[in-house]
């Protein structure tokens, strides 16, 4: 197959994963916007409460950018403290490992029946809610046939050697990373980063420890959101999403230092399974262990950020 067709095949797959996570992450939203908001707030006053409640929301959400972005909305408006919305934030970076575990489960033979029944039972839909159910079955639907498109368009790369050395040069922590955060920047979503990564792992053409660089590359790029959401907000606002950034770097920075013991944790946590489900493992261990060793820092990173960023003093 010419070089330019799996471009385009590759492009068309990647563009079917993102439409389905939109769609997923807006049918949620909408389900649970405001029971969620209320929730953030009665639940972000301890520290361990409100790592849980990071987790649970992103993963009722299907995206952490999602619960960042509404972190920063909350903290402006001074509906949620700035040091309480810090434990959600570390519990957001948890949450959104669910969705490369189920990524990882390679269930996209039932994607054409979800579409199928998703897109069909909006036609006959009577009650809002029923059709925002049902778009959440549709967008499940398309994650799976995206991935599954993925899949078959990298296919012919098995047999490009340039292709392949370039996948395997991802080994070095640095040339993942930036691959990781820069597909991450362009297509604005970790979660389809970490989905093309586990495709290209399970196909053979990525080893483990490419994969996890990647990974933590992708880490990074989900930041970008985070910043842009920040502009012309309050200094409360801003210090929030320094939190979000600084965390990553600094773990990311750390897992790059320890990738061979994360590589192979994941790989001792499901042995003989396949490299894209081990990828997924590593996503969890590398976000749950960073995120549980940076919550008793809490209270210290608030209090460096309100010296480094204090509040603008009233005209």
């Amino acid at each position: 197959m010419a070089t330019h067709a799996i471009v385009l095949s590759v492009l068309g797959a990647l563009a079917l994963f993102l439409l389905g996570l939109e769609e997923l992450s807006s049918a949620l939203q909408s389900l649970g916007s405001e029971r969620i908001r209320a929730w953030l707030l009665r639940m972000s006053r301890r520290p361990w409460l409100a790592l849980l409640t990071g987790v649970w929301t992103t993963a009722l959400l299907d995206s952490s950018s999602a619960v960042i972005v509404l972190l920063i909305a909350l903290v402006d408006a001074d509906a949620l403290d700035f040091e309480n919305a810090l434990g959600i934030v570390l519990g957001a970076n948890i949450g959104t490992t669910v969705s490369s575990q189920i990524i990882a489960l390679n269930i996209g033979q039932a994607a054409p029946v979800l579409l199928f029944v998703g897109v069909l039972g909006r036609l006959f839909a009577r009650s809002q809610r029923t059709e925002l159910r049902l778009r959440v079955l549709t967008g499940v639907g398309l994650v799976f046939y995206g991935l599954e498109a993925v899949e078959a368009a990298v296919e012919p790369l098995r047999a490009a050697p340039d292709v392949l050395a370039w996948l395997q040069s991802l080994t070095e922590p640095m040339r993942g990373l930036v691959a990781g955060g820069l597909v991450t920047l362009v297509i604005q979503s970790s979660s389809a980063t970490l989905g093309l990564a586990i495709q290209v792992c399970n196909g053979g053409m990525m080893p483990l420890t490419a994969g996890v660089s990647v990974m933590l590359g992708a880490e990074i790029g989900t930041c970008a959101d985070t910043l842009v959401a920040c502009s012309g907000r309050s200094r409360a606002a801003v210090r929030t999403g320094l939190f979000h950034l600084l965390f990553n770097i600094v773990s990311v920075a750390l897992g790059a230092v320890c990738i061979g013991v994360l590589t192979a944790g994941a790989a001792a946590l499901s042995p003989g399974a396949s490299a894209g489900r081990q990828l997924a493992n590593a996503h969890v261990l590398f976000n749950t262990i960073a995120a549980l060793l940076a919550l008793p820092l809490v209270p210290w990173a608030a209090r460096g950020l309100r010296r480094w960023l204090p509040d603008r003093r009233p005209a």
